[in-house]
């Protein structure tokens, strides 16, 4: 693919200033890889809401993604707060299941809390808590190369080898198998850098963010599942991707939950709503903020199948 006619620069500067991508290009690049995605439900009778407290009581439970739906980028979206503290006092569930690989369960906590969101520790599945507990079964006793935030020192890996691989000095051959944590360093140069390595020696791939974008206050940035499907395209190896909307990550959330109606809610056709029918959830689509944010989404679900049981402007 021609990533140079693809990739937007973003509004902001500097050297970590993060890569944008126009929803049409990222909507393009979610259909062609369909084949790669848990297949759709046959599509059911859609209903609209005003907002989830209107249908909160024909569930148990919610698993909340994060990006779209609580907050864009790092400022919390109008209602939120009052929706949480609401839904917690009717007795219902909580979980936020996010596709953020880049920082640790408890900095995503201080993040929520800096947000006013009332949201505990232990409510928070991330891709990141997915793809620690699972790497060892992609491939046992390997040393990872990290492509991960610039503050990232993998405190939450436990036992896993792991070195930065954009901030070492060893050579990117040396890591046994390649982690994607964060595209926040990455680039075009590095991509190429990192399919000639593993053309010239292939090892297995995970990647802990399989979203292609995420919502921010600028843009759609490009996230790691993008590169990821780019790697597996001009390599042939196919990355092991850990969150929405593969199973794993549902499994993780869903865990420990009382009752059996819960609906999984989220912005993103191909992952939320896509991986909670995988899992057998009802699901929630918002569309006044993240993917769909001023467009009519309506000519996405017909073109893509993928039908959530309701969508909603805002939680």
């Amino acid at each position: 693919m021609t990533l140079p006619d693809r990739i937007l620069e973003s509004d902001q500067s500097g050297p970590t200033a993060p890569a944008m991508l126009p929803l049409s290009e990222a909507w393009t690049r979610y259909e062609a890889i369909r084949d790669r995605l848990p297949d759709a439900a046959a599509a059911g009778a859609m209903r609209h809401a005003e907002g989830l407290l209107e249908i909160a009581d024909g569930f148990d439970g919610f698993l909340f993604d994060s990006f779209g739906v609580l907050n864009v980028g790092e400022t919390a979206i109008p209602g939120a707060a009052e929706c949480l503290t609401d839904l917690r006092r009717r007795g219902k569930s909580i979980r936020v299941l996010t596709n953020a690989a880049s920082y640790t369960g408890d900095a995503a906590l201080a993040k929520y809390q800096r947000m006013g969101l009332d949201i505990a520790r232990d409510e928070i599945v991330s891709s990141r808590d997915v793809t620690f507990a699972n790497i060892d079964k992609v491939a046992p006793n390997v040393r990872w190369g990290a492509i991960a935030a610039d503050d990232d020192i993998f405190a939450d890996a436990d036992d896993l080898r792991m070195f930065d691989l954009l901030g070492d000095s060893q050579p990117w051959d040396d890591a046994e198998g390649i982690l994607f944590l964060s595209s926040a360093r990455w680039d075009e140069e590095r991509q190429e850098r990192l399919v000639a390595s593993l053309n010239a020696r292939p090892r297995p791939v995970v990647v802990g963010n399989p979203d292609l974008v995420a919502p921010r206050e600028g843009g759609l940035t490009i996230e790691p599942g993008f590169w990821a499907h780019d790697l597996q395209d001009r390599t042939g190896i196919r990355p092991v991707l850990f969150g929405k909307p593969y199973s794993d990550a549902f499994d993780i959330a869903l865990s420990g939950l009382k009752g059996s109606r819960f609906a999984m809610i989220g912005d993103t056709l191909h992952t939320d709503i896509l991986g909670g029918q995988a899992a057998g959830l009802s699901t929630i689509l918002i569309t006044d903020h993240g993917l769909f944010a001023g467009r009519d989404t309506a000519p996405f679900i017909a073109e893509s199948g993928i039908v959530p049981d309701f969508v909603l402007p805002s939680i």
